[in-house]
C-alpha cells in the first residue's frame, strides 16, 4: 500500500514534525546530488570562484568569522 502524501494531512502534524518531514525530505535529495545537474551557468559560476581562491586564497573569511559578523549586527 503506497503512502498519501497531501499537504491537508502534512498540515495535521505538529510544527517540530513538520520541520523534521522537511529535514528528512532534503537529506534524501542531498544524498543523490547527481540527479540535480547543475545548469552551464552554475558550473560555469563555480569554477570562476573557485579559480579566484586559488589566485588569492586569503582574500575570503572563514566561515566562523562571517557568521560571527552576520551575528553581530542584530
Amino acid at each position: 500500500m503506497r503512502n498519501e502524501i497531501s499537504i491537508s494531512n502534512i498540515l495535521k502534524l505538529d510544527v517540530s514534525e513538520r520541520i523534521q518531514l522537511v529535514e528528512d525530505v532534503w537529506d534524501s535529495v542531498a544524498a543523490v546530488p547527481e540527479a540535480i545537474p547543475l545548469t552551464d551557468k552554475q558550473t560555469k559560476e563555480l569554477d570562476q570562484r573557485l579559480a579566484a581562491y586559488h589566485s588569492n586564497p586569503s582574500a575570503g573569511s572563514p566561515w566562523k568569522e562571517v557568521k560571527q559578523r552576520i551575528l553581530s549586527r542584530k
